[in-house]
């Protein structure tokens, strides 16, 4: 498939700036893969789809205060650093974005705080944006992560709103984000509410976690209009015994697997045995799905309403159908559904 396919005119207005007051009360557009078929729902009726032994894969990761404000030496410049991932912890290494690259050079110290307080320097330029830095701290790692998480913000996305509130630090999480790695919120998750997980209990649906720690490949602009020529950035995948137990557990007993978001689906399927089973998994997964594509784990998909051209709508274009999926996108536009990952929510099964 081309790029160009997966384009339409989204209006800035379009995007939602917070999500809605309760996070199961926003709504829910039921797309059936089979038939096109659409419904339109409140999201907390979710479970009415499903029932005993079915299983609901979650990604359980957390979003740390990735962006931080500096400035730069001699010059005072400012300058924006947005962390990526740690490469060494006794080092303080990092790999990072800085904005604007251009203005820096390997040996250049940076500065953050309003006193100043935590110094980096500039170690090695990675990519045409990318660099590494080193912190230069000389107390406990724990105290250096308190330090430099303290300076930072959650990076919720310039293009979803430009200032960052304090209400962002619940919103721009899932309630049930306990692994620390993320730069971005896997959006699908954040419309589960405890009233919502009490609810699955008391139908017997299973719920099981594994840990996808998003980076900002995914929003990264895909620049090929032949998508076979893509490559996604790597991102930390971790799928442990216990959720492989339940999950197989569902799909060899004939029940339905949910994968809740664009980043389950593709963790799902990095790793999977000739009998379509899901393995233990610790490791790095730039798996990159598009249509066509036949899929071995997931019965249906939770995602969000995404922007054009992005591997995201991809992802669920290749499960939902591109036909049926650009039509639910069109029914979105026409209905006033949210986007971005303060947005609505869709359900193909």
């Amino acid at each position: 498939m081309k790029l160009s396919q997966f384009q339409f005119l989204l209006p800035k207005e379009r995007v939602a700036q917070q999500p809605t007051r309760w996070r199961d009360e926003c709504k829910l557009m039921v797309v059936h893969k089979d038939t096109g078929e659409i419904e339109h729902r409140l999201f907390k009726d979710i479970i009415d789809y499903f029932g005993k032994g079915d299983t609901f894969v979650l990604n359980d990761t957390k979003v740390f205060p990735a962006r931080l404000y500096g400035k730069k030496e001699k010059t005072g410049a400012d300058i924006m650093v947005f962390l990526l991932r740690e490469l060494n912890r006794e080092q303080h290494l990092w790999d990072v974005i800085v904005d604007p690259a251009r203005k820096i050079r390997i040996g250049n110290k940076l500065y953050f705080g309003d006193d100043q307080s935590l110094v980096a320097e500039v170690i090695d330029n990675t990519t045409s944006r990318g660099r590494t830095l080193r912190f230069l701290y000389d107390g406990s790692y724990e105290d250096f992560k308190r330090s430099l998480f303290s300076l930072g913000e959650l990076p919720v996305p310039k293009w979803v709103k430009s200032t960052v509130t304090a209400e962002d630090k619940d919103n721009y999480q899932t309630i049930f984000a306990s692994k620390e790695g993320a730069v971005a919120v896997p959006a699908a998750g954040t419309h589960f509410s405890r009233e919502l997980f009490n609810r699955m209990i008391l139908k017997d649906i299973d719920r099981a976690f594994i840990t996808v720690h998003m980076g900002i490949g995914q929003f990264r602009r895909v620049d090929v209009e032949d998508l076979s020529k893509h490559r996604m950035d790597s991102e930390r995948l971790i799928i442990g015994d216990e959720a492989c137990q339940v999950i197989n557990k569902a799909k060899n007993g004939g029940h339905k697997v949910v994968a809740i978001g664009t980043t389950v689906l593709r963790g799902l399927e990095t790793y999977v045995t000739t009998t379509h089973e899901v393995k233990p998994f610790d490791g790095w997964t730039n798996k990159f799905i598009f249509p066509p594509y036949e899929f071995s784990i997931p019965d249906a998909v939770v995602s969000g309403f995404h922007m054009p051209e992005s591997t995201m709508l991809m992802a669920v274009a290749a499960f939902g159908g591109f036909e049926h999926i650009m039509n639910a996108y069109k029914v979105a536009l026409e209905m006033d559904y949210r986007f971005g990952p303060y947005g609505d929510a869709m359900l193909v099964i």
